[in-house]
């Protein structure tokens, strides 16, 4: 991948383009490089589906801020090691407006005098094969990483107008007031360095506004819950000849890689007493007959949706009666949740209606210390020692979508048709809490479906993954008929 040699820089590049192993190419090879090139042949491209959606959210954008300079970049690539980058995916606020995205593009929506936006999406510019940048810029150049969409594919994909990035500078220059996303590229921070105004209001606003889905964004919902539905079945299918945590992970990701764009976040797989702990991801343990798998786990569509799910499996195919205790209570709050969600319900109802029945249950598996009752008053919660988190979040192009949205709309706000959550109540008993009885030490279940708020109530988007107890070990076993042994 690199060469190794002199160093050097080549006139014109950015410094990250270069690094002190590069060569310094000869004049002579310079001059050779950059004669000879018939214009490379333009691939189709095609206007990105949905295109008025984006042009209706950009359009409600502009209504928000009139007269005001809005810049959105799409990201800079982020450093893993020394020269190398993690895979890049642009930032959520870019891709709810445009759809996809390049590093270092920048939407600006300019104030037009007589109201309203002019909207343009600055761009790398097709490559120029008289510049030595196409074969030297290790960042940016086409021998190294492949062409750019450039200008013209960029108008025609987005339908909008299509900037060069060399003029951004100049076009930010020329204002002094307006909303920035800041902290997602470096150079654009610097640009805008002297633009004031409610940049934390932009982040709340865009926000807000992916609240309520349109229909492409149920459409892509449902398409990356559908491939995670497919990913699960891998996994189970593949159980009996894995071994280990990363084996688990490895399954899930491969079908999130080759018919999506990645796994929405990092998958964890957690066998025996690895499920107690909510965030595991080092994914380094066995599987072993006996226990239990939770794996909570999205694919990420190639348009950046991302499905979250979580299902605890009996790792040989059936439940003991003491897992199976644990998770038929953690099914029936889950139940619970989804009966509250409906349009005009609190957010929080599904996680109060889940709340109740798991402190009921334990309750009278007489491990709380008071009644469920004096448990669920604000002042007490001891059951939340064994269920530890909220039942929902809201979905979408993050998997904890909306994060910026004023409080008293999400979580504190009704819910609305077209919104997208999670409903995910869980039970957790630590392997040396005292105060578990010691045949559910060790347990951990989480059950996490994906819902969409519709006109008359709700629906579950990834129902066809099963859940219930009986129905679990009864898909398991007909992944496994056939196989020898």
């Amino acid at each position: 991948m690199k060469d190794s040699g002199e160093g050097g820089a080549v006139a014109g590049e950015p410094e990250r383009s270069r690094t002190n192993y590069d060569r310094t190419p000869p004049g002579a090879l310079l001059q050779f490089m950059t004669t000879g090139w018939d214009p490379p042949e333009a691939p189709p491209v095609e206007p990105i589906s949905g295109a008025e959606l984006y042009r209706q959210r950009r359009q409600r954008l502009s209504e928000m801020f009139p007269g005001m300079l809005l810049v959105v970049p799409s990201g800079v690539g982020k450093v893993r090691a020394n020269d190398t980058e993690y895979p890049f995916r642009p930032s959520t606020d870019f891709l709810y407006l445009v759809g996809e995205g390049e590093p270092d593009e920048v939407l600006v929506m300019e104030p037009r005098p007589e109201g309203g936006h002019t909207v343009r999406l600055y761009s790398e510019p097709e490559a120029d094969f008289s510049r030595s940048e196409f074969f030297t810029d290790r960042v940016k150049g086409v021998f190294w990483v492949g062409p750019r969409r450039g200008l013209v594919a960029t108008a025609r994909r987005f339908g909008v107008e299509a900037g060069p990035l060399g003029e951004l500078p100049q076009v930010l220059g020329a204002h002094d007031r307006g909303a920035v996303m800041r902290g997602v590229d470096p150079a654009v921070d610097r640009m805008a360095a002297d633009i004031a105004g409610p940049d934390e209001e932009l982040s709340s606003r865009l926000s807000e506004m992916r609240l309520v889905k349109d229909s492409l964004e149920v459409d892509l919902l449902q398409e990356a819950i559908d491939l995670t539905v497919a990913a699960f079945t891998d996994v189970v299918r593949e159980l009996p000849t894995s071994a280990t945590e990363r084996d688990v992970e490895v399954t899930f990701f491969r079908r999130a890689r080759s018919r999506g764009n990645d796994t929405g976040y990092s998958t964890i797989a957690a066998a025996g007493s690895h499920a107690t702990i909510l965030h595991w991801s080092h994914n380094t343990g066995q599987l072993r007959p006996g226990e239990l798998l939770l794996l909570d786990a999205g694919v990420e569509s190639n348009r950046y949706y991302t499905a979250d799910v979580t299902r605890t499996l009996p790792i040989d195919g059936h439940f003991t009666p003491a897992q199976r205790r644990v998770y038929e209570l953690v099914w029936r709050a889950q139940q619970a949740g989804f009966e509250e969600v409906r349009p005009g319900a609190d957010f929080l109802a599904a996680n109060r209606a889940a709340q109740a029945v798991l402190a009921r249950g334990l309750e009278e598996m007489g491990i709380l210390p008071v009644s469920a009752e004096e448990s669920l008053t604000a002042e007490s919660q001891l059951h939340q020692r064994y269920t530890l988190h909220g039942v929902s979040h809201m979905l979408g192009l993050d998997v904890h979508d909306c994060a910026h949205a004023a409080q008293d709309l999400y979580p504190r706000g009704k819910l609305e048709e077209g919104m997208v959550l999670t409903v995910e109540p869980g039970l957790y008993f630590q392997p040396h809490d005292s105060t578990v009885p010691p045949e559910l030490r060790g347990i951990g279940v989480r059950i996490e479906d994906d819902v969409l708020v519709t006109p008359d109530g709700h629906r579950v988007l990834s129902a066809a993954l099963p859940s219930q107890v009986d129905e679990v070990e009864r898909w398991m076993a007909a992944q496994w008929a056939g196989r020898p042994g």
